[in-house]
């Protein structure tokens, strides 16, 4: 498990750089909404959201991206009418699919739910890829050397659990390596790519992604925990489904558009 972990990350990195590197800016876009499908199908799969109004939800998804892809005009606040829009049809559809008002809301909360977990949260990082592709590189491997300090740091040294209800094998010790992996890529970030943001702020900001890299995981694990599944799903070796793959990175990206808009 450990070495198809390694190979998959070894083979995504560099065509994931290639990939924001060689292409025009709306290929990422297009990338994310990949992502954003993918995620929300094993997201709806988990609890069991029946199969029409699971791809009206996927469709819904992609709906939300509408404003972003026609390069509106205010594109966040076109893409809250999006959202309300996307509401009014799933209710519309499951009124009148299913003629039996019971489970009505346990049909379409997850669909909701996961528009707003998902797309939603995957949107801001279209927005940082705006403003350079530097923010891109930074936030994908502030969470990635989070992601690989904590769990050598907690394998290693964990001594004291985290948070065991949510997810048995994180540790305190992993958290500290999940905040010292951010801060060095913010580090590195300040001193030799992005001089003019200071290493101290970038630092900060590294900082910042580690820790709420640590919440996007748990949140993710809480859902799977209700859900009772072990992972979101297999497409990727070694890290389960798309989902679990990308979990940290829904709440970081939005984390860091938001400190770089407050920073600015």
């Amino acid at each position: 498990m450990h070495a198809r972990r390694v190979l998959v990350a070894l083979i995504a990195v560099p065509l994931l750089y290639l990939y924001v590197t060689k292409l025009p800016a709306p290929f990422f876009l297009i990338l994310l909404m990949v992502v954003s499908t993918l995620a929300l199908h094993e997201f709806f799969r988990m609890f069991r959201v029946p199969a029409r109004l699971s791809a009206l939800g996927l469709v819904c998804g992609l709906m939300l991206f509408a404003p972003h892809i026609l390069n509106i005009e205010h594109p966040l606040n076109v893409q809250a009418l999006a959202g309300a829009a996307a509401f009014m049809m799933l209710a519309t559809v499951r009124l009148f699919l299913v003629k039996d008002p019971m489970r009505s809301f346990a049909d379409l909360a997850p669909i909701a739910f996961g528009l707003l977990y998902i797309p939603s949260l995957l949107i801001p990082q279209w927005l940082l890829r705006l403003q350079g592709i530097e923010w891109i590189f930074m936030l994908y491997l502030s969470v990635w050397m989070s992601d690989t300090l904590a769990y050598y740091i907690g394998k290693n040294f964990g001594t004291r659990k985290l948070y065991p209800e949510m997810s048995p094998k994180k540790t305190v010790e992993g958290g500290l390596g999940s905040l010292l992996g951010g801060t060095a890529v913010g580090l590195v970030f300040g001193f030799f790519v992005m001089p003019s943001w200071g290493p101290v702020t970038l630092g900060l900001f590294g900082m910042f992604i580690g820790g709420i890299t640590i919440i996007g995981d748990l949140v993710e694990s809480m859902f799977k925990r209700d859900a009772g599944v072990k992972d979101s799903g297999t497409l990727i070796p070694g890290h389960g489904g798309v989902l679990d793959r990308f979990d940290s990175v829904l709440f970081a990206g939005p984390a860091l558009y938001f400190m770089k808009q407050a920073f600015a």
